[in-house]
């Protein structure tokens, strides 16, 4: 039985351990972490994960992952239930800082409210402890990446099943009170 605590595809990173110059990584999943992943995808099969990511120090305490994610999954067809192969490649980049440090706090008005650009860089994501899931980081970009509504090509919805507007016709409950007049 899979302990559900552990995540699906990790690769710890000790912080302690990156330098200001960036370490080159490879990760790619095993078959048993593919079966994990495509659990917790609720996809039908990961044909195959891999990441080659930069690993470096970010300001004086915080770290930055950045780099490429290929994954190829298969899915149902929305339309005919059918295999459907997706490929799968995204451009990773992630800041972590600990937990408690000042590039982590969102920027407020004098209203107190936050203040978002939404066209602007994402704030840091913080981490406890001294280690950084990089596996985790890969897994959540291609979670966000996978089609929720994959089609298989050529695949069209057939004629409308639902009722028309003039099957929704009811009588109306108040006509039988029209004719009723008070006295």
């Amino acid at each position: 039985m899979r302990d559900d605590s552990k995540p699906a595809f990790s690769y710890p990173v000790k912080v302690g351990h990156i330098s200001a110059n960036a370490v080159s990584v490879h990760l790619s999943a095993s078959e048993a972490e593919r079966r994990a992943l495509a659990k917790l995808w609720n996809v039908e099969e990961v044909l195959s994960l891999a990441a080659d990511l930069q690993i470096a120090r970010w300001k004086k305490d915080g770290v930055k992952i950045k780099g490429d994610v290929a994954a190829r999954v298969v899915q149902s067809c929305v339309v005919t239930l059918e295999p459907v192969e997706a490929e799968i490649n995204e451009s990773v980049e992630a800041i972590f800082v600990p937990e408690g440090s000042r590039l982590a706090r969102q920027a407020h008005n004098d209203g107190g409210e936050m203040v978002l650009d939404p066209d602007g860089p994402d704030i840091p994501d913080t981490f406890a402890g001294d280690t950084i899931d990089a596996g985790v980081v890969v897994s959540e970009h291609v979670a966000l990446a996978i089609d929720p509504y994959p089609r298989k090509e050529g695949a069209v919805f057939g004629e409308r099943i639902e009722s028309s507007a003039e099957d929704d016709k009811r009588p109306n409950p108040f006509a039988a009170l029209k004719d009723w007049k008070k006295d």
